[in-house]
């Protein structure tokens, strides 16, 4: 038996959980037609294969019609999703984890025009501002279809196999009726604190009618919504032990904060650069208080804090589901006293932010994860040992190399630099992003357990690479700025990479012309910022840094309106002219009928990047396939077996940034999916 906290086994009722670490509810976005189908089956029997105690399904199961999912969510309030549960539940107990899924009515946390239609529905008329419905004020007759929902999608969960539900109370209608914010009702619903709690009691007395007093019950909450004239830590602790009282919940699921704008939500769920475990503490005062067994998950993303959560008391379970989204196999690791191989979630966030602006949950550096059916966790060794060349250590160049390495081939990776990272060497030099970096380092220590042999400072021409004999070159060099963005004076700009990396000082009255709306505008932007210097972020798109996404956004935006930044959507830097040591910025608009000019002494931008790619042309007549890959083949899984050049003597591939300007999320999936198949 180990000693270790995190893998003592937990009595949670009648269940035996295995380990202290939890997957809390979370949707990544992978329902079909809003059923758990094969996609949502292999990424939670994946986390059970690799040993976490407990899996927590569908973040906000929509128990109702009129609580339409604003992204991909599970709809259970279709019978239909009972067998397809069944199947999803068998795949996870095989492997002796437990499951549990979250239910909901959104409330007012929704949309109108989704789904079916129907009227938004809360115990007021206050609209949430990050998803702009008006609501109706429920009537009697709401709450009492809606009390039945519930009931009836419990019933339907406990059929499916289900060891247990949580009720989501933060930000949802069970708590829009506890806020004095968002319940205006009279009574029985609306008023004091009981009346305000009722429809809680009126909900979890329906589902223990359906489904019994031995099925797990459990509440995922806010003890506080630190909001003026919200839910009090007080009241929270109230709340609690009346949850307590009622006989009715197992479990108290402990968060702070609320969540109804984007900036509210990334403090509920922190990102990178912000403080780990920040609610930690909170949920150990609500467990001192109310003796309940306690889940918490915010922002805990590695082992040791972990294990000092459940050594400390504070929770009885951890939950480390972003954690999870980027290793699923954390627990077997520890197991086998491999900690150092976990991979590192790096908070960027890519998860939660993707499932709002690109439909599914995906990690910045796992290119496996929610691509089980077709994308391995574990690598398999090849029938036939080959040597592999990369040019360039970059996230692409690395992941090539580390998958190769498992594959069991010989690789070299030859470096111009010093120093491994490309640009996320770059990117990491902000504070703000500089978990970035692990992405690099985990890469690096596997490489090394690999034996993977690095060649730096290295300029990697034709003939070098000829010289190491390859049956494989594959091309991971990046590309350098592209800042031949206007008609006139490209030769007077800066690009960010030079004001991010230092080579470049601020000066006083600078443009930053932001035309690709990722991190290295705002990354730049903010040096400026804190230089002292007057900014202006420009941009010709509609929406403002578009590819940082919505929770990425907050922590620029708090800083850079903090520093008085001025910020311009809508309008394109078309040509820039010198006069004397003033830069005349000449502005248009796509929309038409705009002809401006502004000054200033200094005009960043940012346009994404050119390949850097000679050395791949320069290899291009010597290959067998001429550089081509068959997306086919890369699609379906097969090797690459293209032959343009019978006489060529070895594969030639570009990935990454080498090909065009994409993400690190993109640079890693290209390699995985390329090498998995040498």
């Amino acid at each position: 038996m180990s000693n270790d906290p995190l893998l003592q086994p937990y009595q949670l009722k009648h269940l035996t959980l295995k380990n202290r670490i939890v997957m809390t509810s979370h949707e990544p976005a992978y329902p079909e037609d809003g059923m758990p189908k094969g996609r949502y089956l292999a990424y939670h029997a994946e986390r059970a294969k690799g040993g976490v105690a407990m899996t927590m399904t569908a973040g906000s199961a929509a128990v109702s019609k009129d609580s339409p999912p604003v992204f991909n969510n599970l709809l259970v309030y279709k019978d239909e999703v009972v067998p397809y549960l069944k199947n999803l539940t068998d795949a996870v107990h095989e492997h002796d984890t437990a499951i549990m899924i979250q239910l909901t009515h959104l409330g007012r946390r929704t949309r109108w025009d989704k789904g079916h239609w129907l009227p938004v529905v809360s115990a007021s008329h206050e609209r949430e501002a990050a998803h702009r419905a008006f609501p109706k004020k429920a009537e009697d007759w709401d709450i009492e279809r809606i009390i039945k929902d519930y009931a009836d999608a419990a019933e339907r969960m406990k059929a499916g196999g289900m060891d247990g539900i949580e009720l989501q109370a933060y930000g949802h209608l069970l708590d829009q009726f506890w806020s004095p914010l968002t319940n205006s009702l009279e009574s029985p619903y609306g008023g004091s604190l009981s009346n305000r709690m009722q429809f809680t009691f009126d909900v979890l007395s329906a589902i223990r009618e359906r489904v019994g007093p031995d099925f797990i019950v459990g509440m995922r909450y806010t003890g506080d919504e630190m909001l003026e004239n919200g839910i009090s830590p007080e009241e929270g602790f109230e709340i609690s032990h009346r949850l307590k009282a009622s006989g009715m919940v197992d479990f108290l699921n402990v968060i702070r904060g609320h969540i109804d704008t984007d900036a509210a939500l990334t403090d509920v769920i922190p990102i990178q650069g912000m403080a780990n475990n920040p609610h930690l503490d909170f949920a150990g005062e609500m467990k001192a208080a109310t003796g309940m067994p306690v889940i918490h998950a915010s922002k805990i993303p590695d082992v040791a804090t972990a294990r000092y959560a459940v050594a400390s008391g504070k929770v009885d379970l951890v939950g480390m589901t972003r954690a999870h989204i980027t290793d699923p196999h954390i627990v077997r690791k520890i197991i086998e006293k491999r900690e150092e191989q976990i991979r590192p979630c790096v908070g960027a966030n890519y998860c939660l932010d993707r499932i709002y602006q690109g439909g599914e949950a995906l990690c910045i550096h796992n290119a496996a994860t929610g691509r089980e059916q077709t994308m391995p966790h574990t690598i398999a060794k090849a029938d036939v040992s080959k040597k592999v060349v990369i040019v360039g250590a970059g996230p692409a160049g690395l992941e090539a190399a580390r998958v190769a390495g498992e594959r069991g081939h010989h690789v070299v990776v030859l470096e111009a630099a010093n120093v491994p990272g490309g640009q996320v060497l770059l990117t990491s030099q902000s504070e703000r992003r500089k978990e970035m970096m692990s992405i690099i380092d985990w890469r690096m220590a596997e490489c090394e357990r690999l034996g993977v042999t690095f060649k730096f400072n290295t300029w990697a021409e034709a003939d070098e690479v000829n010289a190491e004999k390859p049956d494989v070159v594959i091309i991971a060099t990046g590309g350098l700025p592209d800042t031949d963005v206007l008609a006139k004076g490209n030769e007077h700009v800066v690009s960010t990479w030079d004001i991010i990396s230092g080579d470049v000082k601020p000066g006083k009255n600078v443009l930053v012309y932001d035309d690709a709306g990722d991190h290295a505008g705002l990354q730049a932007a903010e040096i400026i910022a804190r230089s002292g210097a007057k900014v202006e972020i420009m941009t010709p798109d509609r929406s403002f840094a578009p590819e940082v996404m919505a929770m990425n956004l907050v922590p620029y935006m708090r800083s850079l309106q903090a520093l008085d930044t001025t910020f311009t959507v809508t309008y394109r830097l078309q040509a820039l002219e010198k006069d004397g040591s003033v830069l005349k910025a000449h502005i248009g608009s796509d929309y038409g009928g705009i002809s401006r000019v502004k000054e200033f002494d200094q005009v960043i931008v940012n346009h994404g990047v050119i390949p850097l790619d000679e050395i791949y042309f320069d290899l291009k007549s010597n290959s067998s396939n001429h550089g081509e890959i068959s997306h086919d083949q890369l699609i379906e899984g097969h090797p690459q077996s293209v032959v343009r050049n019978s006489e060529g003597t070895y594969q030639l591939f570009r990935i990454g940034d080498a090909v065009a300007t994409r993400n690190t999320h993109a640079a890693i999936y290209d390699a995985l999916r390329l090498v998995k198949d040498l």
